[in-house]
């Protein structure tokens, strides 16, 4: 019950690797922004897309959005369909229940599998199910394979709630990354494009900035790193 218990407070954490300090967070809101010919954007995923144990304005779907918005880029607020602790087949089973077979994004982000991992799932079933997934976004991106983004998962092992909890951060590591190889292979191969955010969230074995006060996700800091590597990537690929 313990480790089930737990595995609720887990649906993202934090990562990075070393590198100079990290963004300041833009600090403004959607609170009455009026939004000129605005771009969609829908977020899938877990506790890391929703933001766990930070404000919603620092969840990193948020921030991408704010930021965009600063350099005129407009962007609505996001569509978010994420909830802490959910793996692939809870993700597939809530894009069916919101139903949202007649809209079309601008912009869709990806970031689901670290509750696979954590569950001790299987890699074979998190593959098939990671691929449903991925063709789900990309419908809801008009078909659009170029408005489609893959966020990698972070690595949790590198966080306090690990250390305190007893895990052995090599070991959650190395699952990390073998599921991280599923995902990327996969996006590869449709020709989607892969954000590599898993080297950079391990920063946060040295930089205790980049957790949030529950010793276990993102802090802001830490999703604004994450922000920084997507915006180059959307400026490119989605025409305004």
């Amino acid at each position: 019950m313990r480790a089930f218990a737990i595995l609720f407070l887990i649906g993202t954490l934090a990562a990075c690797t070393k590198a100079s300090e990290p963004q300041q967070v833009i600090k403004t809101t959607y609170n009455n922004m009026h939004i000129p010919d605005s771009l969609t954007y829908l977020a899938l995923g877990d506790s890391y897309t929703i933001g766990e144990a930070v404000t919603q304005d620092q969840s990193f779907p948020y921030q991408l959005a704010l930021r965009l918005n600063a350099t005129n880029h407009f962007v609505k607020r996001p569509d978010i369909i994420a909830v802490t602790g959910w793996t692939t087949g809870d993700l597939k089973k809530a894009i069916v229940a919101r139903d949202l077979k007649n809209h079309q994004y601008n912009i869709v982000t990806l970031l689901i599998g670290v509750n696979n991992q954590f569950r001790g799932y299987s890699k074979d079933d998190y593959r098939t199910e990671f691929i449903e997934l991925l063709n789900t976004a990309i419908s809801y991106a008009g078909n659009n394979k170029q408005h489609v983004f893959v966020l990698s998962i972070p690595d949790w092992g590198v966080t306090p709630f690990a250390k305190n909890g007893g895990y052995d951060a090599q070991v959650v590591g190395t699952q990390i990354d073998q599921f991280n190889a599923i995902n990327k292979q996969e996006t590869e191969k449709l020709g989607v494009t892969y954000v590599d955010i898993t080297p950079s969230s391990r920063r946060a074995s040295y930089e205790s900035g980049l957790i949030a006060n529950d010793g276990l996700h993102p802090s802001a800091n830490m999703y604004s790193m994450w922000v920084s590597q997507l915006l180059p990537l959307i400026d490119a690929q989605v025409k305004y």
